[in-house]
């Protein structure tokens, strides 16, 4: 096999990890009418299970300390990543089903690349930001056409808020875990992200220990957004951008949308709708016209 054959393998496995994410973590928060663990809980429980498993790999690697210069970029990846993203997508999972996340979360990779213009000062051409606003534009109207059917009125429900800031805060930590991983390596990134994170997640989680019982898939869901998720899922995506190419391996995320309401059939049993399809096609279209153009 070659090295770009293995290379978009690993891709591939990358968006296969991240896709899950979504139903996992419902089923790890519950519903708003059957809540099961807080999603402060599994935002600060699954960061202190990557970051344990991070200061294992960083010990065995014999990894070096990140420099001063590298540790903002990190603590702003850890706000990003760490906490911010997963806090905000536990709270939005209790009201919407994963399949409607999935619409939204599909804009990551134009936003990503939007923030990667601003903060690395990349210009990008004017087809690309035609791209984003069509993008978002799709995203705002699925979002009224959900709250027209659930409630019988037009008005972006308080979920797609919180799903939109979790876009935002995870391109924040992307482009600035990106600034640091030609020096300091991507598997270390993630480590060092998780590690950084500590001082605030483990004592969270302790503070936040469910009080009521919970169901065992709830927390097969925490261990599975905990393990793979925030941790191993990130070590396979940068090992395939790294053997494959970041061009051409990152073009494997258009699938993850897909990947992601399809996985929520049989996890969470949510229906396959048609509607959630075509919207999440048209906006992984202007996802893919975007890169193109950027």
């Amino acid at each position: 096999m070659s090295q770009q054959t293995r290379g978009m393998w690993l891709g591939l496995l990358g968006v296969a990890i991240f896709a899950v994410t979504l139903p996992m973590t419902r089923l790890a928060t519950g519903t708003a009418e059957a809540p099961q663990l807080s999603p402060w809980f599994v935002t600060f429980g699954r960061a202190t299970l990557a970051g344990g498993l991070s200061i294992l790999f960083l010990l065995l690697t014999r990894a070096p300390w990140p420099t001063r210069v590298q540790r903002r970029p990190l603590a702003l990846a850890v706000v990003g990543n760490a906490l911010g993203f997963p806090l905000l997508l536990g709270f939005a999972l209790r009201h919407v089903s994963s399949g409607h996340a999935a619409v939204v979360l599909a804009l990551l990779p134009l936003v990503t690349a939007a923030a990667a213009a601003w903060v690395m000062h990349q210009r990008a051409r004017l087809g690309f930001w035609l791209s984003a606003a069509a993008g978002a534009s799709l995203v705002v109207a699925y979002s009224l056409f959900r709250a027209q059917q659930h409630s019988g009125g037009f008005a972006v429900q308080w979920a797609d808020l919180l799903l939109l800031g979790a876009v935002l805060l995870a391109a924040m930590g992307y482009v600035f875990g990106a600034q640091v991983t030609p020096s300091l390596g991507a598997e270390r990134v993630i480590c060092w992200i998780c590690v950084m994170a500590l001082p605030v997640t483990l004592p969270g989680a302790l503070l936040t220990w469910p009080q009521h019982p919970i169901a065992l898939p709830s927390w097969l869901g925490l261990l599975y957004v905990g393990v793979f998720s925030m941790w191993a899922g990130f070590f396979a995506w940068f090992r395939g951008l790294a053997l494959g190419g970041a061009l051409r391996v990152s073009q494997t995320q258009l699938l993850q949308p897909f990947l992601s309401i399809l996985a929520a059939v049989p996890l969470l049993g949510e229906p396959l709708e048609l509607v959630t399809l075509g919207f999440a096609l048209a906006v992984v279209a202007s996802v893919f016209i975007g890169k193109r153009l950027s």
